[in-house]
């Protein structure tokens, strides 16, 4: 069997986005290859119902944008229910914008977004990674289930990405600003 092919049982086995090092060690193979695998994995689905998602770190199925009319409804009723307007705000920052904090989403709404966040990761919309420029802070990134439940494999392919991710990053400007005076991140452990 392939990289690609063996890529593809493991990710089918388990309902759950996989890491490239998870998926490395499985295979007892180098990241490099496993990424090159993914890629061949991505050409392989291009004309099927599924197709591979996935961020930075982490790779998954889902179904393929093309289809995302066709389910649109069944998950409108899920993303939708139950999320307030400060969520969806939230989850907006964090789908558009570039190495999204809690100081820079905070900064952006005016208010403080600790419990949004933790109720956004409770759900799997949003994942939490180390933040590059303070290992003590973290930054938000939409989890590979959110970019499933609004048919796109990537953040580039939302609705007016790049307008919309210039926006976001001009408003946390100040963010930045701040941040980089205090020489910290405003970030508790437990958001």
């Amino acid at each position: 069997m392939t990289t690609a092919s063996l890529i593809e049982a493991l990710l089918f086995s388990r309902a759950e986005p996989w890491s490239f090092d998870e998926l490395a060690k499985a295979l007892g193979k180098e990241e490099s290859e496993v990424r090159d695998g993914v890629t061949q994995l991505e050409e392989n689905m291009r004309e099927r119902g599924l197709c591979v998602l996935r961020t930075d770190t982490n790779v998954t199925l889902g179904t393929h944008p093309e289809a995302h009319a066709l389910l649109q409804q069944l998950y409108k009723e899920d993303l939708q229910k139950g999320l307030s307007k400060a969520s969806i705000e939230t989850l907006s920052i964090i789908m558009y914008g570039t190495e999204v904090t809690r100081g820079k989403i905070d900064y952006i709404r005016g208010v403080n977004s600790g419990f949004i966040l933790r109720s956004l990761l409770v759900r799997g919309l949003i994942e939490r990674k180390p933040y590059p420029r303070d290992r003590k802070s973290f930054m938000y990134v939409p989890s590979v289930d959110l970019l499933a439940q609004f048919g796109v494999a990537t953040v580039e392919a939302l609705p007016e990405y790049e307008r919309i991710h210039g926006e976001i990053d001009k408003a946390s400007i100040g963010a930045e600003l701040t941040e980089e005076k205090d020489g910290t991140v405003s970030e508790s452990p437990d958001a």
